[in-house]
């Protein structure tokens, strides 16, 4: 039933995602608790199948990966690397595909796929020589094995290397090579290659080669059952080949020559043929561009009258796209359920697993147990005790003496960083005072005092609210502000999500971080610089607190440096990195600092802070 399930997912693949994912889910289900590894693999990467099918790129690399992760296969990751490639994620393609190459039993053409995917990754990473190599290598294979389909997907898309690598006249070569060899292959193959030629002549401005070759093309396509729309690989249907859309490209390579008599007949075609199919965007384009041409040739009442056209089609698709956007909202909601389901099946059977092998073990662990002699058992119990008796009481003095010497270390520091804090901020009120400026040293006194009562009342205490240390902040911005209110501009910004009240942090320790932010990232920039301060609540046991400026940066700053004070380090952050060691510590990595350069080149400077609940 395993598999029958999974036959089934495949055959509704195209037509049917949701019946799919239900095939899916059901060959999980037949797995039952303690099902192998093995063909939970296959069903996740039949998932990957369908969601990669779809476009749903993001589910079908999580699929991938949960595939390889239960049991590796080649063919599993061939198709991870296939879809980043499809969502452009072109470095962790190389990743993933590169240990493939020390394999030695792949299947002929497995090898070709994968030197293929591997061109692709380098062809977007625009390292275009190797994957021309790659490329090359595949195409060898496919040669020497008659994989002839390969052979010209290889071959175009060589072409498209060199051209993008601007090495035309190699590209030129290879796209003739493809054109020639798709004609082997059945009659959508070889249009859509002619397709992609005429668009690579396009992009050259080699008109007439372009509209040869689209003719062409759309004989060949009237020709087929039903006159089909084919659609190219990895491509959208949007992107699908039809009567209408060639019709309108050959119009548009007239029109870049100014041949606008040229052009109106296939206009006027591709908008009959698109309103047959209901094509609203090519019939839009299309009629727009005939309004366009009718304008050139200046015969405004035809244009006015197209142009009208124009705007009605503009109407009906802008309703139509409302409605897509409702049904793949709907479409996304639909499929998420549906992960979710599969998840939580996989998350059952996996704990369903878990408990039988806990069980099995701890049932083979008492069989040995038993076979033991009981005065070998209560010698190893007797043992046991005392020395976890001397243990526990060597670890509790040890840890006793180790708490006394943190306190005594913290109460140490705190008492260092009063006198710090007093020195700088009574430099402040000295500039004043050195101004004659009697006002502003008042009220600059005045909110010091408030400051100072504030920092006094807190120094006692290991931590404090973090709602309080905020009040710090603030004053002690508004006091630095007033100062250098022409230097800069600052923000306090707290995320609604965080509960600010859940969480306590020693006193003074992120003022040192702003104070070097003001006095030597944004005091030193010409125009006026701006303090950002984040603060963020991401889980419920920890806070992110980010001090940004847009300042010099610390390598200016450095440089601006005396030579007296490149000997001398920052009191204030070195006490503060003491102080985080200790209570690290004591309480298991309770805080976390991280300083980077905000530009990467080098101006700015961000120190993200991250505090954790006890």
């Amino acid at each position: 039933m395993h598999q029958s399930h999974l036959d089934s997912a495949h055959y509704y693949k195209k037509e049917n995602i949701e019946r799919s994912i239900d095939f899916v889910a059901q060959s999980i289900a037949e797995l039952g608790k303690a099902g192998d590894k093995e063909r939970l693999a296959e069903s996740l990467t039949v998932l990957g199948e369908v969601y990669q099918y779809h476009q749903q790129y993001d589910l079908a690399i999580t699929n991938y990966e949960d595939a390889l992760e239960a049991n590796k296969t080649s063919k599993t990751t061939l198709l991870l690397g296939q879809t980043y490639i499809q969502n452009e994620q072109f470095s962790e393609a190389e990743t993933v595909l590169s240990p493939l190459l020390k394999i030695k039993n792949l299947i002929p053409y497995q090898k070709v796929t994968l030197y293929e995917t591997l061109g692709d990754a380098y062809k977007g990473l625009t390292q275009y020589e190797r994957a021309v190599a790659f490329y090359e290598e595949g195409a060898k294979l496919a040669r020497m094995n008659q994989i002839t389909p390969k052979l010209a997907d290889l071959n175009s898309k060589i072409a498209d290397a060199y051209a993008e690598g601007d090495k035309l006249v190699e590209a030129d070569a290879y796209y003739n090579s493809s054109l020639q060899l798709s004609k082997s292959l059945p009659p959508e193959r070889a249009l859509q290659e002619k397709e992609k030629v005429a668009d690579y002549y396009n992009q050259k401005s080699e008109y007439g080669a372009e509209i040869e070759l689209r003719k062409e093309s759309l004989g060949e396509l009237n020709s087929l059952p039903k006159k089909r729309a084919v659609r190219q690989q990895n491509i959208s249907k949007s992107d699908s080949i039809t009567a209408q859309r060639i019709n309108y490209k050959i119009a548009n390579a007239y029109i870049a020559q100014d041949k606008y008599d040229e052009a109106i007949p296939y206009l006027k075609e591709s908008i009959e043929q698109a309103g047959s199919d209901d094509d609203v965007v090519v019939q839009k384009d299309a009629t727009r561009k005939l309004s366009e041409v009718f304008e050139f040739k200046g015969e405004y009442t035809k244009a006015f009258e197209t142009y009208r056209d124009y705007v009605a089609l503009v109407d009906t698709l802008y309703i139509r796209k409302e409605q897509e956007i409702a049904r793949a909202a709907r479409f996304n909601r639909e499929i998420s359920a549906k992960q979710s389901r599969i998840s939580g099946l996989e998350q059952e059977r996996e704990l369903s697993q878990s408990k039988y092998d806990l069980a099995r073990t701890e049932q083979e662990l008492v069989q040995e147990t038993n076979k033991r002699q009981k005065w070998v058992i209560y010698s190893l119990i007797l043992v046991m005790i005392f020395l976890g008796l001397a243990t526990f009481f060597f670890y509790r003095s040890n840890q006793q003496q180790k708490l006394a010497n943190n306190l005594l270390a913290l109460k140490s520091l705190r008492s260092q960083m009063n006198p710090h804090f007093i020195f700088n901020a009574l430099n402040s009120v000295n500039n004043y005072i050195a101004k004659s400026d009697e006002r502003s040293a008042n009220r600059y006194l005045s909110e010091f005092s408030t400051l100072m009562r504030s920092v006094l009342e807190n120094s006692e205490e290991d931590f404090i609210p973090l709602t309080k240390e905020i009040e710090l902040l603030r004053l002690y911005l508004k006091l630095e502000h007033s100062r250098f209110p022409e230097k800069f501009d600052f923000e306090v910004n707290i995320s609604e999500a965080t509960n600010v009240e859940a969480f306590q942090i020693p006193p003074m320790l992120l003022q040192p971080y702003i104070e070097n932010a003001i006095w030597h990232g944004l005091r030193y920039k010409k125009e006026k610089g701006f303090l950002h301060i984040d603060i963020e609540q991401r889980n419920a046991s920890s806070v992110v607190i980010t001090i940004s400026d847009n300042g010099i940066g610390r390598k200016k700053s450095a440089e601006l440096k005396t030579q007296n004070q490149r000997k001398q380090k920052s009191k204030g952050m070195g006490n503060i990195k003491k102080r985080i060691a200790i209570l690290n510590d004591m309480y298991k990595d309770k805080l976390d600092v991280l300083i980077s350069d905000l530009e990467t080149d080098g101006s700015g400077t961000k120190v993200v802070f991250t505090l954790k609940k006890d």
